[in-house]
This record gives structure tokens, C-alpha cells and sequence, in this order.
């Protein structure tokens, strides 16, 4: 886990991610109130896909979002880049949990 907060983390990146990108990262993420870690960014990005799905978001106008989540995905990784023992249960869940976003609400019967 980084202890740097959201906005510092993210202007310690290099290349710093555009200026409305690294605003909606760290609007999805919770800027400013709490270190970086990965499983928050995996949380942050899964909300927000979830949320995109919810709303039937698939417009231009989703693109942002959707970019923002796909940034805290990768940043999650990049983060427990550090703890490469734990990097596989990472992933599984990471991935669980974005592929239960596809899962039907309501399973046929």
C-alpha cells in the first residue's frame, strides 16, 4: 500500500495521467481520503463499470468513466506490484468480481 492519498499518488505517476482523467480517477477512487491501495482501486473500478451497466451507460459521454475505472484496475496491479505473493489472490478476486458485473441480475429460471 502506498501512503500517499489519491491526488498525490496519481501526480507521482510518471506519465501523470491528463488533468480530467486523474480528477475522475481520484472522484471514483475517494481523493483525499484514504492511502492508495490496490483493493480500494479494484472496489472503486468495479462501482463504477457496475454503475456504467446499471445506467446503460455505452455513450461517449460514459467514455471518461469508463477510462477512470480501466486506469484504477491497472493501478491496483501496479500497486501490489510490491506484494508478488499476494498478486494471484489479487487477481482472482479482481477478476470475480468484474466478471459478476456481466452475470445476469436475474438468472433464467
Amino acid at each position: 500500500m502506498s501512503e500517499l492519498h489519491a491526488a498525490a499518488w496519481l501526480a507521482s505517476r510518471t506519465p501523470v495521467p491528463p488533468g480530467a482523467l486523474a480528477s475522475r480517477i481520484g472522484a471514483l477512487y475517494g481523493a483525499g481520503s484514504a492511502p492508495m491501495s490496490a483493493e480500494r482501486c479494484v472496489d472503486a473500478a468495479a462501482l463504477a463499470v457496475g454503475a456504467l451497466l446499471a445506467d446503460g451507460a455505452t455513450s461517449r459521454a460514459s467514455a471518461l468513466d469508463l477510462l477512470a475505472a480501466d486506469a484504477l484496475a491497472t493501478y491496483a496491479f501496479e500497486l501490489a506490484s510490491d506484494r508478488p505473493r499476494e498478486l494471484a489472490a489479487l487477481a482472482d478476486a479482481a477478476m470475480r468480481r468484474f466478471a459478476a458485473l456481466a452475470a445476469p441480475a436475474d438468472p433464467p429460471r
